[in-house]
C-alpha cells in the first residue's frame, strides 16, 4: 500500500474527517460485523452443546443395555400346563424382554428347548422354560 492510500484510510476511520452521513454509515457497518459475529458464535456454540448431548445420550444408551444383559445367566425351569394356559400367556408371565426383543421370540426359544413344531399344549404336560438371573447357581 503506498503512503498516500494508507493516509486515506487513516482519514476514512477517523471520525474527525468524516461526514455526518458517512459516520452513521460506517457505525452501521460496525453494527451489522459485530451481529453476525454474535450470531456465528452463538450458533456454534449451540451446535457444539447439542453434539455434546447427543453423544452423552447415545453413551448413556449404549452402556445401559450392556449393562442389561451382561452379567445374566440363563437358566431353565419345568413348568406345568394348566387348564386355559397357551404358549402366549406361559411366555408373557415369564418374558425378560432385556433378553428378548418380544413374545413371540421367547415363545420360539421355548419351542426349541421342549422339541415342539407347533403351538399346541396339553394340560398337564410339562415344559421347560429359561430364565435369566444375576445370581450364579
Amino acid at each position: 500500500m503506498s503512503e498516500a492510500m494508507m493516509a486515506a484510510a487513516k482519514l476514512y476511520n477517523d471520525p474527525r474527517y468524516l461526514s455526518r452521513s458517512e459516520i452513521r454509515i460506517r457505525n452501521n457497518r460496525m453494527r451489522r460485523e459485530r451481529l453476525y459475529r454474535r450470531t456465528i458464535t452463538i450458533i456454534t456454540v449451540t451446535l457444539f452443546a447439542i453434539s455434546l448431548l447427543c453423544l452423552l445420550a447415545v453413551t448413556s444408551i449404549k452402556s445401559d443395555a450392556q449393562k442389561a444383559g451382561q452379567d445374566d445367566y440363563k437358566y431353565y425351569k419345568t413348568i406345568s400346563v394348566n387348564t386355559g394356559d397357551t404358549l402366549w400367556t406361559i411366555a408373557s408371565e415369564n418374558i425378560s424382554y432385556a433378553h428378548y426383543k418380544d413374545v413371540n421370540a421367547y415363545i420360539d426359544d421355548i419351542k426349541s428347548v421342549n422339541n415342539m413344531r407347533g403351538n399346541d399344549i396339553n394340560q398337564g404336560t410339562s415344559l421347560i422354560i429359561p430364565y435369566y438371573s444375576q445370581e450364579l447357581k
